[in-house]
């Protein structure tokens, strides 16, 4: 069931790169055959994010084959002159559908008078209407990807009753210090990451929380950002319209 609190919207691009961490660090990287919570979480908060809020991904559609491609990518290296040449592996034509909702970020207790679901509802959605505050990108910086409104499960999709796949185990995405949950007994000065296995039926991977995620490791104690006082102020909704236009 759809949450008060969600947008829903489509994303879809020429290439995807997904990076899977294992083939990273030796230049030659390899994309993840569909998208992490995290690159769609990154999505979202491009289109539209305050630290009032924490976007929670719900799920994703895969609408089209998952198709690869290799190509040749000059590189500087670290200790000579010169170019090297490494082999990336993107994704080809990738599109998704995504369902996500909003919660409040209880660790910003100084930004609880903006906390109006509907303003924030509403001004995400205009700006998915409107492509996105900033440039949106599928996994990496030259994977440029264009977001649109959408009907979630609506359209012909490629994987429209082929079954279970599994995926494996893979990276999930990052509970940033300000965005953990206190109540679970995590620390608020930590940044941890998260992996799980992933499953697709029938085209949807429904994703679990990342503070439900089994296999975590915490890399380092980081102090969170202060935004400061006065930085909130009670505006109508046909304000925060006018400030969008211009």
């Amino acid at each position: 069931m759809q949450n008060r609190n969600s947008v829903e919207f489509e994303v879809y691009g020429d290439y995807a790169m997904f990076t899977d961490p294992i083939t990273k660090a030796g230049g030659e990287k390899f994309s993840y055959q569909v998208p992490t919570y995290q690159s769609l979480k990154g999505i979202l908060e491009s289109v539209y994010w305050k630290p009032t809020f924490i976007w929670y991904i719900d799920e994703v559609r895969v609408m089209n084959e998952i198709r690869t491609e290799v190509k040749g990518v000059k590189l500087k290296p670290y200790a000579s002159k010169g170019s090297d040449l490494s082999y990336y592996t993107y994704l080809k034509n990738p599109r998704y559908q995504v369902r996500a909702h909003m919660e409040w970020n209880m660790n910003r207790e100084k930004l609880k008078a903006d906390r109006n679901p509907g303003k924030h509802i509403a001004i995400a959605n205009r700006m998915i209407e409107l492509g996105g505050r900033r440039d949106v990108f599928l996994g990496t910086r030259e994977c440029q990807a264009y977001v649109e409104p959408c009907k979630f499960g609506s359209k012909h999709g490629f994987y429209d009753g082929k079954g279970t796949l599994d995926f494996g185990f893979m990276y999930h995405g990052i509970i940033w210090p300000d965005e953990a949950d206190v109540t679970r007994l995590e620390s608020s000065g930590d940044l941890t990451i998260n992996f799980w296995d992933v499953v697709m039926k029938d085209g949807y991977i429904h994703f679990i929380r990342p503070q439900a995620c089994s296999k975590k490791k915490i890399i380092k104690d980081v102090p969170i950002k202060d935004f400061g006082d006065g930085l909130v102020k009670s505006r109508t909704e046909g304000e925060v319209m006018n400030e969008l236009v211009q």
